[in-house]
């Protein structure tokens, strides 16, 4: 099979690449990624010499370079391009609304003219808005965004499903809750978290940090997209949780206590806009018909992750200064081939 993957370069996309390369030794990765300030070279080092994934720096916003890629012959799309941090989105919307929106619609007109038989589109909990301290969001219940980018999700949701709707187009969505895992851009509350804790600096807490989310390690969203890619049915929703939820509050002192330190270096800051209260979604259906299942638990998973990120200093050093931009560049620069040199 010949993939596709559209922001492979971030966070999770990076973690899918390195996921389908492991598991099936016979398939071939486009990697299409813009390389924004969290799509980063060095979270694909190691496949450098790999034959079977190739780097394309470009926007899913561009016509030519995504049609250009299409008629190399593509058995399938997952997009994983998007922005994605909602502190961001509320400081400048226009961003989100062209990558997340105007990007997906670029994406799926292309895909339907060149006859793409399967395409996934990556989407989040956050559409469906915040919850109330009991309950399960499904995949019938309404969407309800609260942030710009929940919004922008959103609305390339109900683009895919319209092209479903209207030409039987083959698109699934999948609908996971919040990652963490190696690779993550510290912007994000985990790693966040880990580094300041490592370098010995306030940790940062909104309001009074009772916000929750159900957390899923990385590599198991890898595993429910993989399924519904090759098990999923057209024009379905699939909801991807660990059902582990644990207010922020609750992750700082874990992390805190992992590293030997005390609450007093948690700073509680000033809440953002909008900020939702609970997310927790209710995976039933990809459990029961695609048979996926989570396997790692958030105490070992934060583990783990907190020591890939005291292994891995220098990508963290080079991410928060801003280094990687410049000297991947230099290094990646004989391999990297765009678009517009085709």
């Amino acid at each position: 099979m010949k993939l596709l993957v559209t922001g492979g370069a971030g966070f999770i996309g990076s973690n899918f690449v390195r996921y389908i390369l492991e598991r099936y030794s016979d398939y071939t990765i486009l990697n299409l990624d813009k390389l924004t300030y969290a799509g980063n070279l060095e979270n694909l080092s190691g496949l450098e010499s790999d034959s079977r994934h190739e780097f394309v720096q470009g926007d899913i916003c561009d016509e030519t370079a995504v049609r250009r890629i299409l008629e190399k012959g593509v058995d399938a799309v997952v997009n994983f391009a998007a922005e994605s941090h909602v502190d961001r989105s509320i400081l400048n919307s226009s961003e989100f609304v062209q990558t997340n929106v105007v990007g997906t619609l670029n994406l799926l007109e292309l895909c339907r003219k060149n006859g793409i038989p399967r395409f996934i589109q990556i989407s989040t909990d956050e559409v469906y808005g915040s919850l109330g301290s009991s309950g399960f969001f499904t995949e019938n219940s309404p969407i309800a965004p609260n942030s710009p980018y929940a919004a922008s999700k959103a609305s390339a949701d109900l683009l895919v499903r319209s092209y479903y709707r209207t030409h039987g187009f083959p698109g699934i969505i999948t609908r996971c809750s919040n990652n963490y895992g190696p690779y993550q851009f510290p912007e994000k509350l985990i790693p966040l978290l880990i580094s300041n804790a490592m370098a010995g600096i306030p940790l940062p807490i909104y309001g009074d940090g009772l916000y929750v989310r159900d957390w899923i390690h990385v590599r198991d969203h890898c595993a429910a997209i993989d399924a519904a890619l090759h098990h999923g049915k057209n024009g379905e929703i699939y909801n991807v949780g660990a059902r582990q939820e644990v207010p922020n509050l609750d992750i700082a002192h874990r992390i805190l206590d992992a590293f030997g330190r005390d609450s007093s270096m948690i700073a509680h800051v000033e809440d953002r806009p909008g900020h939702d209260r609970r997310y927790a979604i209710d995976s039933s259906k990809i459990e029961t018909e695609l048979n996926w299942h989570p396997t790692t638990s958030f105490d070992a998973g934060l583990q783990e992750t907190i020591e890939w990120y005291r292994r891995n200093t220098q990508w963290t050093d080079h991410v928060r200064s801003g280094a990687y931009l410049t000297y991947y560049d230099r290094m990646y620069q004989h391999r990297r081939q765009t678009l517009s040199e085709r």
